[in-house]
């Protein structure tokens, strides 16, 4: 495949239905009213010279280079900032304009190095396009004089060069940091002659507040700023479309090769997730694919004390197969199973979900979702039939209140989040319910209506209280509720009980009555109302009980259905909500289908030609149990670093040294692999040929730029598992392996490899009355039929500071960084986050004599790490916060094993904790252990 170049229209599409009839060179063109002259003419074929314009912002008018003529116009308006008319004749190419762009061309080239053949732009440069363009041949001015040349270069950031001899002040690479991203961070500092692009009050990039999104890398027409890897491997010459392999946003990104190395990630315009934009970890952080630490040749040892030693294929494979069968033999059916990964494709989960249930023989599978989005499966399935988001990211676009709840989509989901901010910016109200103060709440542009900072675990009392406003001030959407839903007069008779007001709650959540009611009342009637959440909703012991209430709350107000409203999980990991669609849990084949389903189970018993178990297996949690009361023996843990992400991490270490046989599919050796008896390298995005599945339901193409690097692709060594064991499991393609998903899955029936590669992308439900996929659910009926309102009871956790432990913990990510670390912390993202901190409200700080730095002690009932402190009043007073990336700080040491009462998703967002000083921490464990010195003797 050849480079791909996508076009660029110069200016943004016109949102009207009114087609505006014009002609642009003597030919006739229709576009929709408001159209600029310059798109009209690109979309009809014609080429107007541009510099400061592109479709991804706004027009600005400041190059000059775009002037056309008008019939019965006076001058030479720039095309880029004006609107067509009916009946308008525009001229795009007359000697007069011919000169006029000369002119202004040679203005540019005046300033500018004449060091094109060695430049890394040289080639895909639009100064030097637009020269040849206009056909300057001389510039008259000469090149003496003041001028730019000497300008220095900031090479400060790990990714990009700013080089601002090269500068042409188009503006484009501040626009793009301002109307894409978001972030504010570059300004075009001075006037005239000595204006120039500048990064936060003149700081270097790397100190300032850029993000490193690479919008403005991506804006720059010149090589001003340049990716490095470009200038260290020359341009690239061709490309493949592909799946961002982080967060649940799923952005598509053209992977732009120079034979067969990988120069660069550019965001894809037509990627429906993402529209052109990305963030520092999709656009750069994917160095870790060719990291010195991965591991290309199977591993194995007999004990985990042993060293490892690398062995072929066959005989990694064989063992694994047999030692299966060996301990089954001895311990019974249920004594082995498997867990599937959100960061591997829907074909790779899918084969593992089957090697459990065809070739182990039990239901004993499940997926990292347990410990992050199993409520919202629950919880979304019990009130509308479907374990999924109800809009598509777009839909944010015509919101008119946004609830965030529980998430930090900045530094979680940040393209989503510039889309947020956009529609913020525009005029929506935002409400934001979090302990935390979010960059959200108050940032460039941008500030919340109301910040409801509640008490860490009271998620149900407050979303109750929401609801209690509504059904009591007569906020209800009645014709909604009556025509669609079913449940209504019992839930409102417990709503609308005392207890649920917000006066009765205040003293449980922190969050002032006045404010609640107010923030209440806005969602209720503010026009489009939309939820957007994240873990901090499911990772609670009242997960699913937080998501049937919020549920509640949208349906109440009728806030489901259309663009603009709906119940949106903002998923963690790239493919979270695939490995779910796909069957990864106990009870439940691929399209949340129960096993206990005769005629669900009989499709697969007849396909995979194995009578297949009608009861549930264990979850994740079950399993860890088992395994240290002895009755589970074996695990196959597909790129899953349980040992680090999951909580009380001495109960999950303790579990997995008690395998007879632990089995890791994963690209590095990570905590989890450290305890394992054999290492299957895995393949990194770069390798894969599938599907990921992002939060909004969208079925996107992963395509691999190589072949796997360590021979085999994971669904080849998973179904060679499974022959190994005795059951016949391949497959040519994986492209076989989703045709078989769509012949056995309702919302998959439509969906095939050549149908993605045709349209690109789609939501499920794709099927016969879909064809073209499901942005919006719910549109004209819920899943279920109508939808089910339930009661939500507020139940305290367990959970509670007391005098030892008087803290309460909650854990988050940061931008650069995900998940645990594995991927970013290979790559130069370590520059923002070296290491996780621990931020603790100032007074919480004095009271115990800690100074910002301070490496201090963190405790709870279960365990203790040490990490340094950040003196932050991010937090209310006696609520600590910090990151999970690191396993040298190992966050989950501390957290316990409380979990959601429905999915055992466990509660990571309410630890009671006490935090010392390091060394106030050792002398403190030292009288500990010399009050203990007499007991022990007398023992």
């Amino acid at each position: 495949m050849t480079l791909i170049k996508e076009p660029d229209y110069g200016t943004p599409a016109a949102d009207s239905e009114q087609i505006v009839e014009l002609q642009i060179d003597g030919q006739p063109v229709k576009v929709p009213a408001g159209t600029s002259v310059m798109r009209a003419a690109a979309l009809a074929g014609f080429s107007i010279p541009k510099l400061c314009a592109t479709d991804s912002l706004e027009a600005f008018g400041s190059c000059r280079l775009c002037l056309v003529e008008i019939e019965g116009g006076r001058g030479t308006p720039a095309s880029c900032t004006t609107p067509v008319a009916a009946g308008m004749k525009v001229k795009t190419q007359t000697p007069k304009l011919e000169k006029l762009r000369r002119g202004v061309m040679e203005l540019y080239i005046s300033d500018h190095p004449l060091d094109c053949l060695t430049c890394p732009a040289n080639g895909d440069c639009e100064l030097q396009d637009m020269a040849g363009v206009v056909g300057l041949r001389e510039v008259r001015y000469g090149f003496d004089g003041e001028n730019h040349l000497d300008a220095p270069t900031d090479s400060s950031n790990p990714y990009f060069d700013f080089d601002e001899s090269k500068c042409i002040a188009c503006s484009r690479c501040v626009r793009a940091c301002s109307e894409v991203q978001g972030t504010f961070a570059l300004t075009i500092a001075g006037r005239g002659f000595d204006s120039k692009v500048s990064a936060s009050a003149g700081e270097l990039f790397l100190n300032s507040e850029c993000v490193s999104c690479g919008a403005c890398v991506q804006a720059c027409p010149t090589s001003t700023l340049q990716e490095k890897s470009v200038v260290d491997l020359g341009m690239p010459t061709r490309s493949v479309i592909t799946t961002c392999a982080y967060c649940g946003v799923g952005c598509s990104f053209k992977a732009e090769m120079r034979g067969d190395e990988l120069v660069r990630m550019v965001p894809y315009k037509d990627g429906g997730a993402n529209e052109g934009h990305s963030c520092v970890k999709g656009r750069f952080a994917f160095g870790y694919a060719s990291h010195p630490d991965r591991v290309m040749k199977p591993l194995m040892r007999e004990k985990i004390t042993d060293q490892w030693r690398e062995v072929e294929w066959e005989e990694a494979i064989g063992f694994v197969g047999r030692r299966m069968r060996e301990i089954q033999d001895q311990y019974g059916v249920g004594a082995i199973g498997g867990i599937t990964s959100s960061r591997c494709t829907d074909e790779e989960v899918y084969v593992v979900q089957k090697m459990v249930r065809a070739a182990f023989g039990n239901n004993n599978v499940d997926t990292c979702a347990r410990v992050c989005h199993s409520p919202t499966g629950y919880g979304l399935s019990q009130t509308f039939g479907t374990s999924a988001g109800t809009q598509d990211f777009k839909s944010v676009a015509k919101s008119d209140v946004i609830v965030v709840i529980g998430a930090n989509p900045t530094d979680g989901h940040p393209v989503f989040a510039s889309r947020m901010k956009r529609r913020l910016r525009e005029g929506a109200k935002l409400v934001v319910i979090d302990p935390r103060r979010i960059d959200l709440v108050r940032s460039p542009h941008v500030e919340a209506s109301y910040h409801l900072q509640l008490a860490p675990g009271t998620n149900v009392a407050v979303v109750n209280a929401f609801a209690h406003v509504v059904v009591t001030e007569g906020l209800v959407d009645s014709d909604f509720v009556a025509e669609r839903c079913e449940g209504y007069e019992q839930w409102a008779e417990f709503i609308a009980r005392p207890e649920h007001s917000p006066e009765a709650v205040e003293e449980i959540t922190g969050v002032p009555a006045s404010e609640l009611r107010e923030a209440a009342r806005l969602y209720a009637t503010g026009g489009n109302g939309a939820i957007y959440y994240g873990l901090g909703v499911t990772e609670h012991s009242q997960g699913s009980t937080m998501v049937m209430g919020m549920a509640n709350l949208a349906m109440a107000t009728g806030n489901i259905g259309r663009d603009g409203v709906g119940i949106n999980p903002l998923r963690g990991q790239n493919n979270v909500q695939g490995s779910c669609d796909m069957g990864s849990f106990p009870h439940e084949f691929p399209g949340y289908r129960h096993v206990s389903d005769d005629t669900v189970r009989g499709v697969y018993e007849t396909l995979w030609g194995r009578a297949l178990e009608a009861e549930p297996g264990l979850r994740i949690p079950n399993m860890f149990d088992a395994a240290v009361d002895g009755s589970f023996k074996a695990l196959f843990v597909q790129g899953e670093d349980i040992a680090q992400s999951d909580p009380n991490t001495k109960h999950v270490t303790a579990a997995l040294k008690s395998l007879d046989l632990l089995v890791v599919q994963d690209l590095f050796i990570n905590e989890t692999a450290k305890l394992a008896h054999v290492l299957l390298p895995g393949t990194s995005f770069l390798e894969k040929d599938g599907t990921f599945i992002n939060a909004e339901r969208r079925i996107n193409r992963v395509r691999p730029i190589m072949a796997p690097r360590t021979g085999k692709h994971e669904w080849e060594i998973v179904c060679e598992i499974a022959q190994a064991m005795g059951y016949p499991m391949t497959y040519d393609h994986s492209s076989e392996i989703m045709d078989e998903i769509a012949i056995t899955t309702p919302t998959f029936s439509g969906v095939s490899f050549k149908m993605l590669d045709e349209k690109g992308s789609v939501q499920w439900p794709c099927n016969a009355n879909a064809p073209q996929g499901t942005p919006i659910m719910h549109v004209d009926g819920f899943v279920r039929g109508k939808g089910r309102f339930v009661e939500t009871d507020y139940i305290p956790t367990s959970e509670r500071s007391t005098r030892r432990f008087p803290l309460i913990l909650t854990t988050g990510r940061i931008l650069s960084q995900y998940n645990v670390g594995a991927q970013t912390r290979r790559t130069a993202n370590v520059a923002w986050h070296p290491e996780d901190l621990l931020e603790l409200h100032p007074h919480d700080a004095e009271v115990r004599g800690i100074k910002d730095g301070d490496e201090v002690a963190l405790a709870s009932r279960v365990g203790e790490t040490h990490l340094h402190a950040r003196i932050d009043d991010r937090m209310p007073v006696g609520v600590v916060y910090t990151t999970f990336h690191h396993p040298v700080t190992g966050a989950n040491v501390v957290t316990t094993d409380n979990s959601d009462w429905a999915t055992n998703c466990p509660e990571y967002k309410v630890t009671a904790v006490q935090v010392r000083l390091k060394k106030a921490a050792e002398r403190h464990e030292s009288s500990v252990a010399s009050e203990r010195l007499p007991a022990l003797a007398q023992d």
